[in-house]
């Protein structure tokens, strides 16, 4: 049986530590010439299947995929673009079955949050329902960690690490001005409807380094006068507090603090702006001087400080996705499991996708404090083993030094496509 070629894709927003799963999934390919032919890549996500805008993975020599191990953000760019149901539309599924025909590709490998394992397994069923041979996988990426049956998602680590270091540093800072000067400090992380990033903030205070610390998560509904109470008294008591709000953050109505009121490609509320709400409450019900920080992109690019154990999970999801696929598992997605916490151990597992798509995975009530302000020993059991380590990329006159691929465009031979 000849040899045919994958296609590789990244979706939905990126992260320090994605490239990783692609660099494990090419160089996995490349042991495996014999079954898989070329790697390639959609630019853009989806929308470069639908649009025939295939990147040649092959025209990269190895020291360039090995530096993706290293290099934040998408390679072959993303995108927010969900597949509508073969039933309201089948325009976009016979596309990708031509896209696919035209370039003998049997592979399809997705990877990304939930939204992208719903294209992925829409994607899988075509073998069935168009007759088309195609093993789809999906690749975990999020640093919202809401995926289902994973223990943790790729990407998650890095941006806990830098939430985590971020919060204590900042910190220090707020302690040593609060005499005179600013004396809260409210950071704004990433979280629609899980915590988890928003609970990393939490690790920056351990017993050696006390700090004191307010998480505001969107599973805790928040009531304004609780929340002053609790920063009034933590500033009476330490001088200064720091405050980390998600932008999931939801009100006794139901609201987000944060809704701007638009919405993205997915559907979703359009969110971000909540620290300065968080601030203003602060200055208006206690008036204490305060600071507020929005981590943004920031949090989920910060390479330069990723967690070596979310890199190494990552790599590893790319390089078991393929291996799945060699083994005629279609519609299936590698997981990490924890095997123990002290010390840490993990392997990979496999999870069916129709289990994982469009579920999403939220923080435990008992991962939260009884208050709803803090974390419990059981989330900081779970959460620190995940930020252990430091992978540091090279470095070069004081910057870290990044690949750009050339990310060469393969011959189209079908016609336009539109969106």
């Amino acid at each position: 049986m000849s040899a045919r070629n994958a296609f590789y894709a990244q979706s939905g927003g990126v992260t320090a530590v994605i490239n990783a799963s692609a660099c494990g999934l090419i160089e996995t390919a490349r042991r495996h010439r014999k079954r898989i032919g070329k790697v390639y890549a959609g630019r853009n996500g989806i929308i470069g299947a639908l649009t025939e805008d295939l990147i040649d993975t092959s025209k990269e020599n190895a020291a360039a995929i090995r530096a993706l191990r290293h290099t934040p953000s998408g390679a072959f760019g993303s995108c927010r673009y969900k597949l509508k149901s073969f039933e309201k539309d089948p325009t976009e599924y016979e596309r990708l079955i031509e896209v696919f025909k035209a370039h003998d590709i049997g592979y399809f490998f997705y990877n990304g949050g939930g939204d992208s394992a719903d294209t992925c397994l829409k994607v899988s069923r075509l073998s069935e329902r168009m007759g088309y041979p195609i093993v789809a996988v999906h690749i975990p990426k999020t640093v919202d960690n809401d995926l289902p049956i994973t223990d943790n998602c790729p990407g998650f680590g890095s941006v806990a690490k830098y939430v985590a270091v971020s919060v204590r540093e900042a910190s220090f800072d707020v302690a040593s001005m609060a005499k005179t000067s600013t004396k809260v400090f409210v950071l704004e992380v990433m979280g629609r409807h899980a915590g988890w990033i928003a609970a990393a903030g939490g690790l920056a205070s351990t017993r050696d380094t006390a700090i004191p610390i307010l998480i505001l998560f969107p599973e805790i509904e928040f009531q304004q006068d609780r929340f002053l109470a609790r920063v009034d008294e933590m500033v009476r008591r330490h001088g200064y507090c720091s405050v980390v709000v998600s932008e999931g953050v939801k009100g006794p109505d139901g609201k987000f603090l944060s809704d701007q009121g638009l919405r993205d490609a997915f559907g979703h509320a359009q969110l971000g702006g909540v620290a300065p709400v968080v601030a203003n409450l602060v200055k208006q019900g206690l008036n204490l001087k305060f600071h507020w920080g929005v981590a943004d992109y920031l949090q989920r690019a910060a390479r330069h400080i990723a967690s070596k154990i979310d890199v190494e999970q990552s790599y590893a999801m790319g390089k078991a996705a393929v291996e799945l696929a060699l083994g005629g598992r279609n519609a299936v997605m590698p997981t990490v499991v924890r095997k123990s916490n002290a010390p840490y151990r993990w392997s990979v597992g496999v999870a069916q996708l129709d289990k994982v798509a469009n579920v999403e995975k939220m923080m435990p009530r008992d991962y939260i404090t009884r208050d709803g302000f803090g974390i419990t020993a059981k989330c900081r059991a779970y959460l620190e083993p995940l930020i252990r380590g430091e992978d540091y990329p090279p470095y070069r006159n004081g910057l870290p030094v990044y690949v750009r691929l050339q990310n060469a465009p393969v011959r189209k031979r079908l016609g336009e496509f539109r969106l």
